[in-house]
């Protein structure tokens, strides 16, 4: 079995835990190169590696070089910026920051790249399950879809600045938006991208609850999905990734996951 190379964009918290699940060979593949906008952070993440990734600094020396498939772990900005190109090299690309994919022309031209090069773009599960079970019912219509995020204040801390507001001075539940899904990902591009996998998946509208809750030490999702063949009630609690409270450990292992599929790993159960 050929062994898949793999770059990486961004090497934060959950570029991290990709980039060693590789290393360690629990996704059965080579990181090949390795990008982040940030000055030194990749340099960082490669010195942890062995054998060590190519650094690259442009989106035009990743596509140059000889990996098949990128995974894309920094910012919607980083989706609408090089999605597009990445597909139409003829490498596959995996979709951390799903919230971009809501934008129906950004979507229509990534699908028209990767079908003109025979390429594939991957979306991971994220911090959530069930979508295999959503997806199927928006086959039939989906009468409504009620996603409710619940996060300590810390890991909201970026859309709470940007207001004025001191996290710390949140001492009890606080509902900071309800509303569609599109302006929910523009609000909070860093906790919501469930909300647009299921917007993506179900494709029905999705009503969005953002509470901040600061006797939270997990990040809570609960889902409400309406139909006629069957109604859904799920509810995920996820601790925070260490390094990054805005997104859950269960994230990054999606990823993982998901790589250890494109690699050709099969799921194996029982003995």
């Amino acid at each position: 079995m050929e062994i898949k190379r793999i770059a990486l964009i961004g090497c934060g918290a959950i570029g991290t835990v990709i980039a060693k699940s590789i290393d360690d060979g629990t996704v059965p593949a080579e990181l090949v190169v390795v990008m982040d906008k940030v000055a030194g952070a990749a340099e960082s993440l490669a010195a942890m590696l062995d054998p060590k990734p190519k650094i690259v600094n442009s989106i035009e020396e990743l596509i140059e070089s000889n990996a098949q498939v990128v995974v894309e772990a920094a910012s919607q900005e980083a989706v609408r910026g090089y999605a597009e190109s990445i597909l139409a090299s003829g490498k596959d690309l995996v979709v951390m920051s799903i919230g971009a994919l809501l934008d129906k022309e950004l979507r229509r031209r990534l699908t028209d790249a990767a079908q003109r090069t025979q390429t594939r773009m991957y979306i991971p599960s994220g911090a959530i399950g069930g979508i295999d079970a959503i997806g199927a019912l928006g086959l039939v219509g989906i009468v409504g879809i009620v996603l409710t995020v619940r996060k300590n204040p810390k890991g909201l801390s970026v859309y709470l600045n940007d207001q004025g507001i001191d996290p710390r001075g949140i001492t009890q539940p606080r509902v900071l938006y309800e509303g569609d899904v599109e302006t929910a990902v523009k609000l909070f591009p860093a906790n919501v991208n469930v909300a647009a996998s299921l917007a993506l998946a179900s494709n029905s509208e999705v009503k969005v609850r953002v509470v901040a809750d600061p006797s939270l030490e997990r990040n809570v999702h609960e889902i409400e999905v309406i139909s006629n063949p069957s109604n859904l009630r799920l509810r995920f609690e996820n601790l925070p990734h260490p390094d990054n409270q805005k997104t859950s450990f269960l994230a990054a292992l999606s990823v993982v996951r998901l790589l250890q599929r494109i690699a050709g790993e099969e799921l194996q159960v029982g003995t």
